[in-house]
């Protein structure tokens, strides 16, 4: 009884608060993040002027009917645009970790009558997605700001359909300079039995597009192996 005790409280010493409960049982990233300094990319009309989304859309091929995850939605330029392309056959869901975005898109939603929408509040470790009910979950210029990836790649997982895709659109550049190296994302990708599935440079992009599927069973937080960091082109 005393062994137990004692092991007890060596484990809750060892556990670091200052994660999300939901984290703490899987290894930490070894990359600095970047701040989140705005929920908008970029101008809107200025990615439009570009065809951004057409392009992603189009790798992703999204269509009438396909389930989207918009993950850190922000105000909601892709989601407006995914909410057009999947019809009303489809769905998105918009979700974000602030507040106020969500607030604001909830509003942009109601004011531009997307009945094909619908709006979730995530958590930082965990996107709180339902299980089994996406084609395509979009991660745009977004990922590098995920301080537990570990975790919220885990927890995002279950989402996905059979057969569905993580789509990350982002920059290669360290991970404190809002982007991520592409050796880095493959790798903590894999670590959570995630596979490389396609690729894309396109300056349409302002970066490259990748896109990843599930594959084998879901690992153990305890069996994850954390990534090296990497500082961008190159290398690590």
């Amino acid at each position: 009884m005393l062994l137990a005790g004692a092991l007890a409280g060596c484990n809750r010493q060892t556990a670091d608060p200052s994660r999300p409960e939901g984290a703490r049982d899987f290894p930490k990233a070894f990359r600095p993040v970047s701040t989140v300094v705005s929920n908008e990319f970029s101008d809107e009309d200025q990615r439009d002027n570009l065809g951004e989304a057409k392009v992603v859309m189009d790798l992703a091929k999204i269509g009438s009917g396909t389930t989207v995850a918009d993950i850190g939605a922000g105000e909601g330029y892709y989601t407006v645009r995914l909410a057009e392309r999947v019809g009303t056959k489809g769905r998105v869901l918009a979700q974000d970790i602030d507040p106020g975005a969500i607030q604001r898109l909830g509003q942009r939603v109601e004011r531009e009558r997307l009945d094909n929408v619908s709006i979730k509040l995530g958590a930082v470790a965990d996107p709180k997605l339902p299980a089994n009910s996406f084609d395509r979950v979009f991660m745009v210029h977004m990922y590098h700001e995920v301080t537990e990836p570990y975790a919220f790649l885990w927890h995002l997982r279950p989402g996905l359909k059979p057969g569905g895709q993580v789509i990350v659109v982002d920059v290669d550049r360290p991970t404190d300079q809002h982007g991520i190296p592409p050796q880095l994302l493959f790798c903590e990708f894999g670590a959570v039995g995630f596979r490389l599935v396609e690729f894309v440079v396109k300056p349409e992009l302002n970066g490259y597009y990748a896109a990843f599927e599930a594959v084998g069973e879901r690992p153990a937080a305890k069996d994850i192996k954390p990534c090296n960091t990497a500082a961008g082109k190159t290398g690590t």
